[in-house]
């Protein structure tokens, strides 16, 4: 029996093998390959959630958040969206081959940029198995080999999916090591996989900061990450207010144990008094606590008093801080004091001001009159996404399919030479 090192090892050269074979694979085979995941995933549906239910079982007996098994469950209508994330990479273009720009020198040289794929990228990631799924599909369009593990408490509905997956790839004739799952729960194999920078060009971790965190201090290889989503929502003083309302509803409540759920609200002082009840009875019948400043308690009395550490949590939960300022000044400092360069939105019905918001404010998703919800990969057209970066280097906001490739320099000439 290999010890981990060695089997770790392995799956990486295993790995790069098979990068070699994907990076020179053509887009309709990749394409082919998508299509047939998502038709075998749905025909395999039941299956599925009978291994995702041992996942659920053992998680629950281990007192997981209602956060964390949302994210876990599998149930027709997620497995169905995950097909349906395949369908739409197979649909994207393949960056892969692209030629982003072309110029001549004087010497004659043609000079262009190619976009290729980074190579093997390993992924660690909590809770989610539809990861497994969307992960894959955006490395092998990009034409990248990909290294799984999943958390502990999904092994079961992870190991199923890969399988699938891989038998998908063989049925093609493209190598099962272009998707690998890693098949233990043991911690020593996710740092011996931080260990293959040899074999790994990326790794890209998603889950909670604590996570995220320990990944960067193990790892010898580049990591791509976020570590919280500390998002925004502020209420200008020419905002519509029940344009407002929705919207820090849907931010909020929508789905609040996701990266890009609001967990603060920012309110111009000159629509406080008759937004703040508004919004607060909404978010009250939807279950919502509120930690409010001294402002905002004498508006909306209800409100738990907000300690300096709640402008900088991420909840994940139904839990909003709320702040009143006097001027977006101070919003936009409030912003760069305790954001996550996540996602921020402002809603106004002035065109200067949201244009100075979406200048200022240098988080990787800004919006304008909108939810913090559509930080998303698919809702932004890119497909699945494999993460959300808050790095800027070489990815800034929810990665697709470009963010997993970068570019090469490519040169035609006709007998130059250096002088």
């Amino acid at each position: 029996m290999p010890d981990m090192r060695s089997e770790m090892v392995q799956m990486g050269q295993q790995a790069r093998e098979a990068s070699t074979v994907l990076a020179r694979s053509s887009t309709d085979l990749k394409n082919r390959a998508l299509t047939a995941m998502a038709d075998a995933l749905v025909a395999r549906q039941d299956w599925l959630i009978r291994q995702n239910a041992e996942d659920l079982a053992a998680a629950r007996g281990q007192g997981l958040s209602k956060a964390m098994l949302d994210r876990l469950t599998l149930t027709e209508a997620a497995i169905g969206g995950i097909a349906r994330g395949l369908r739409e990479v197979a649909c994207l273009p393949d960056p892969a081959g692209k030629i982003t720009s072309m110029w001549r020198r004087p010497n004659g040289l043609l000079v262009g940029r190619m976009r290729i794929p980074l190579g093997v990228i390993g992924i660690i990631y909590e809770s989610r198995p539809n990861v497994t799924a969307d992960a894959a599909a955006l490395c092998l369009k990009s034409g990248n080999a990909v290294i799984l593990r999943g958390g502990s408490e999904a092994i079961h509905s992870n190991l199923a999916i890969g399988g699938i997956l891989r038998g998908v790839l063989k049925d093609l004739s493209l190598p099962e090591a272009a998707i690998q799952i890693v098949p233990t729960t043991d911690r020593e194999a996710v740092y011996e996989m931080l260990q293959l920078e040899e074999f790994i060009d990326v790794i890209i971790p998603r889950g909670g900061e604590e996570l995220i965190r320990a990944v960067v201090r193990d790892s010898r290889i580049p990591v791509i990450k976020h570590y919280k989503g500390v998002c925004h929502v502020f209420v200008d003083q020419s905002a519509d207010e029940t344009m407002a309302v929705r919207i820090c509803l849907n931010a909020k409540v929508q789905r609040p144990g996701v990266c890009n759920a609001m967990e603060t609200l920012l309110v111009h002082e000159a629509v406080a008094p008759s937004f703040l009840p508004k919004v607060g009875g909404e978010l009250k019948k939807a279950g919502v606590v509120l930690r409010g400043c001294e402002r905002t308690r004498a508006i909306l009395p209800e409100a738990q008093r907000a300690e300096e550490e709640d402008w900088s949590r991420e909840y994940l939960d139904l839990i909003l801080s709320v702040r009143v300022v006097d001027t977006m000044d101070e919003a936009i400092a409030h912003i760069v004091k305790y954001g996550s360069l996540h996602t921020e939105a402002i809603v106004t019905e002035s065109y200067e001001r949201a244009q100075r918001f979406l200048a200022e404010v240098n988080s990787s998703t800004v919006l304008v009159n909108a939810s913090t919800r559509f930080s998303d990969g698919f809702e932004l057209g890119l497909g699945a996404e494999i993460g959300i970066s808050t790095t800027k280097l070489h990815a800034f906001g929810p990665m697709g399919l470009e963010e997993l490739t970068t570019s090469k320099f490519i040169i035609y000439g006709n007998g130059q030479v250096r002088s």
